[in-house]
Formats: C-alpha cells, structure tokens, sequence
C-alpha cells in the first residue's frame, strides 16, 4: 500500500481543488484526516486478521457517507450539519467524502497491494495496474481490465485469508526469522513528487487567496 505521506498529500492536493472558499487550516486538515483513516484498518488487523485493506477500505464506507450526507443536506426538510457548521460544513464534508474515497481508498486499488473494495459482501483483493499504450502495429493496448468468461476482469491476489498486505504494524518475518518492520515515507520518485507539489500547493493557495485562514 502508498506510504500513508503520500495518501496525505493527495488529500491534501484534492483540499486544495475542491475546498474552494472553504479552504483554510482547519478543513485542508480535516480533509487530509479523512484520506489518511482508511489506514487504519491496519491497526484493527492486530484485533481481527486480515482486515488490512479491507475493513476501512470498503467501497461501501463512503459510499454509505455520501448517501446519509445528502440525505441531511438534500432531502431533510432542517438539515443538522448545516445548521450546526452552515455552508462550510457542508463543503468540507463532500470533499471530505471525495478525499477518503480517491486518495484513502483509490491508491490503494491502483496498486499492486489491492483493495479489498466489496468487503464485506466479498473477502477478495482487487488491483488495477496494467498500462495504456497507442502501438503503430496493435493500435490502443490497455491491460488494466480485460474480457475473462464474458465478463470484465481485473487482477485479484486473492483474498483476506490467502493475501496478506504488509504493514509496520503487521511485518513480515525475515530469512533468519527476525521481524522486520519497515516505516515507509515514500517509496519512488512520483511519490517525492507529490508530496513537495502539496507541500507547496497549500502555502500557494492561501498566498494566492489573500492569507485568509
């Protein structure tokens, strides 16, 4: 799974998209909060094995959030998030959804770790990866989903009992047998990339809003 700084620094990036005048300290926090909490479904794994990348990693998490924020803001004749937080909890809130599900969620299944993404209707793992290329000799090649048995397929390294996705919290024993732990910040240089892109774009973003907080 993407270091936890670089799932981070794509919510942050994703606050600064999408906060708009809401944007200050406190929400581009709360956003990088909620992309950051589907990680820590690698500490509930210590209580229940193999729910890392699975329990909080479900696709129903925001997708349930999503249905009971616009129930209240939407559907409600009195809303209680924007009577308690107004039209800035609200924002907050959907991009705090958004957050959670592209950068919380989606790093995740686009990379070769997976995403248990169905759980718990569905124990398996799931992983895009693959490559999109235009050849002069087989025109649009792309592997990321493919055609098996009439039905669209995408890679899947098994399931909660056969795949184990290695963490800090959960590491892998060594050759010798020795546990190895291994705190992992970034690991390539699109990620380093990133994370100095909002590392600046926050800054540049209030400079370029006037300072406001």
């Amino acid at each position: 799974m993407p270091p936890t700084l670089v799932t981070v620094a794509v919510g942050v990036l994703i606050g600064v998209a999408l906060l708009g005048p809401a944007f200050d300290r406190r929400s581009l926090a709360l956003v990088a909060l909620a992309a950051a909490l589907p990680n820590l479904d690698a500490a509930a794994s210590l209580l229940a094995s193999g729910v890392t990348n699975a329990l909080l990693h479900s696709a129903f998490v925001p997708a349930a959030a999503a249905v009971a924020l616009y129930y209240d803001t939407e559907r409600r004749e009195s809303s209680w998030l924007r009577q308690r937080y107004g039209w800035y909890g609200v924002r907050v809130a959907w991009v705090a959804v958004a957050a959670y599900a592209v950068a919380g969620i989606g790093l995740d299944l686009f990379n070769i770790d997976s995403a248990a993404v169905l759980y718990p209707l569905s124990d398996r793992y799931y992983s895009i990866t693959g490559k999109l290329v235009l050849s002069t000799q087989e025109g649009i090649v792309q592997t990321y989903v493919e055609w098996g048995d009439g039905w669209l397929e995408v890679t899947s390294p098994g399931t909660t009992e056969t795949h184990r996705v290695e963490t800090w919290l959960n590491p892998s024993s060594g050759a010798d047998g020795d546990v190895v732990r291994r705190l992992r910040f970034v690991d390539s240089g699109w990620q380093l990339v990133v994370v100095i892109i909002a590392a600046a774009a926050a800054p540049a973003k209030r400079l370029l809003d006037g300072g406001s907080d």
